[in-house]
């Protein structure tokens, strides 16, 4: 039986970290930007149209006939994207007809897990599925950190997921594609159809690389699907489903401006600490989230714009209605999506020239010839935790659960001004730790982190603090914020953790930057 980790090693950033998982070799975390990959991109199987339709018609009667013709078998990967996030529908699909047709020990690639594919955790615990590769949340995170999962656990970035494909890290077998509109060809996109959901660009590596691709679709339309988002060329089967996703739970975030005081206040300190900066300023750039905490800061940012007569050059985004008010208003010259929020950026997308579909590959990619994170002006993120080390934490709770995907927070540390805005402390829990539970982001890519009790500037960026130095803003050292923090709440105690590792956690560049260990649940 293959052993799920072996050979630690500690790395560059002080973690135990394995070199053997789930039987392969992998490398430790050297550093930022110390890694250099070497060989060329793993390449697809050659097709040749001889084995396909001349007319073009690849429909196969169903899901299950379309993975039998894909030869499913024991120990492949299978792949899938969470455009539709909590409302996907596919996903289980996929593996309810493994089980039933009897294949074991699949690998799950997906692009992210969801509390929907709790349903997946019966198929994790009678050997169907051996382990997940990919972000999981709630329940299936739950799952893993108990030490549940036969496999080891493998966490990537958006970007470190398309750059584990194309290096040859993660061979797809079987990539299934959930698309709101495609044609019999298995042209694709997700920006029409009763389940639009914006775009399809988690599933572009997935389709370029997979041994075999799978289009589900609850909309076919005549060829040519347009726009194609996911080429036919690529495509082996295509399948007519009644249902593909559920629109609206494709939501995600609050959607919703903050009414917390306390939030707003780090919201309203976010933006003045970019304006004190010099950030905001003609054709500048920006990147935040879906949060209320997130959506209140760039309204802000939205505010100082109109009041100055400037505007931005480009949001990078997930989008939703607050972006596309901009945009539509004029205050941004294009929004960059990478995946859409709410129906409001699915709208947006379909009918405005200046929002534009991106991809993991554009976007994040850190085995590119460059990608867009590096020229976002100022990237607004969260974390569960930090340290004094400026070191953070998104997959983890400060209990050890593994409940958080990471999404593309990694690859966005790279812009040139990474703030954090977050509580002082959360459930009386301070955030701000001597250690994090789980580094997933070194601290010298995070530059402010803003709380409602005062801002903490990395001493390393001593241009930030020289622009600062005569603010009337609240700006504090990072240990004067948790000993702050302490005396409200106490010294949180460390979580209860056995020395079993249950998942691990992949850098930007492959290498490991840190391991998961299992909660001790007696």
């Amino acid at each position: 039986m293959m052993k799920k980790y072996d050979k630690l090693e500690r790395n560059a950033i002080g973690r135990m970290v394995p070199t053997i998982i789930n039987g392969r070799e992998h490398v430790p975390f050297q550093g930022v930007g110390k890694f250099r990959p070497t060989g060329r991109k793993a390449a697809p199987l050659i097709a040749t149209c001889a084995d396909y339709p001349d007319d073009g018609n690849k429909l196969v009667e169903s899901l299950r006939e379309a993975l039998v013709k894909s030869g499913l078998k024991d120990g492949m990967t299978i792949s899938t994207h969470h455009h539709f996030r909590n409302g996907d529908l596919i996903a289980n699909q996929i593996f309810d007809i493994a089980h039933d047709l009897g294949v074991r020990d699949l690998r799950w690639y997906p692009s992210a897990s969801f509390p929907c594919h709790e349903h997946l955790i019966k198929y994790l615990e009678d050997g169907t599925i051996n382990r997940i590769e990919g972000s999981m949340n709630g329940p299936l995170g739950k799952f893993c950190s108990e030490g549940n999962m036969k496999g080891m656990g493998v966490l990537r970035s958006h970007g470190g997921r398309y750059q584990a494909v194309q290096d040859g890290d993660v061979h797809i077998d079987v990539a299934v594609i959930a698309a709101p509109t495609a044609d019999a060809f298995g042209n694709a996109n997700g920006v029409d159809g009763p389940a639009a959901c914006g775009l399809l660009g988690f599933a572009l590596a997935d389709s370029q690389y997979a041994d075999r691709v799978i289009v589900v679709t609850d909309n076919l339309v005549p060829f040519p699907c347009i726009p194609w988002q996911i080429h036919g060329n690529y495509v082996d089967y295509t399948v007519k489903v009644d249902q593909v996703g559920i629109p609206e739970k494709i939501i995600s975030g609050t959607t919703r401006i903050t009414k917390s005081p306390d939030r707003l206040l780090m919201a309203e300190m976010t933006a003045e600490f970019c304006d004190q900066a010099g950030i905001i300023k003609d054709g500048f750039s920006y990147q935040a989230g879906a949060g209320g905490t997130a959506l209140s800061i760039g309204n802000y940012f939205a505010d100082l714009m109109r009041e100055r007569g400037v505007k931005a050059r480009f949001i990078r985004a997930g989008s939703n209605k607050y972006p596309v008010q901009m945009l539509e208003e004029g205050l941004v010259d294009y929004i960059l999506d990478g995946q859409t929020f709410d129906l409001e950026g699915v709208r947006s997308m379909r009918e405005n020239p200046g929002h534009i579909n991106t991809s993991p590959f554009t976007s994040y990619n850190y085995h590119g010839k460059g990608n867009f994170s590096t020229m976002v002006d100022v990237v607004i993120l969260g974390a569960t935790e930090v340290d004094v080390n400026f070191n953070a934490n998104v997959v983890t709770h400060s209990d050890g659960y593994l409940l958080h995907g990471m999404g593309g927070w990694q690859n966005c540390l790279f812009s040139k001004c990474t703030i954090l805005p977050i509580p002082l402390f959360r459930d009386r829990i301070p955030v701000i730790k001597d250690e994090v539970t789980t580094i997933c982001g070194p601290g010298e890519l995070i530059d402010v982190i803003v709380t409602e009790r005062g801002i903490a500037i990395n001493p390393l960026r001593k241009d930030l603090i020289e622009k600062l130095k005569n603010t009337d803003l609240p700006v504090k050292t990072i240990e004067e914020l948790k000993d702050e923090a302490e005396k409200i709440c106490g010294v949180p105690p460390k979580p209860e953790l056995d020395d079993e590792l249950v998942a691990v956690i992949k850098w930007v560049d492959g290498t490991i930057i840190d391991a998961v260990r299992k909660v001790k649940t007696s």
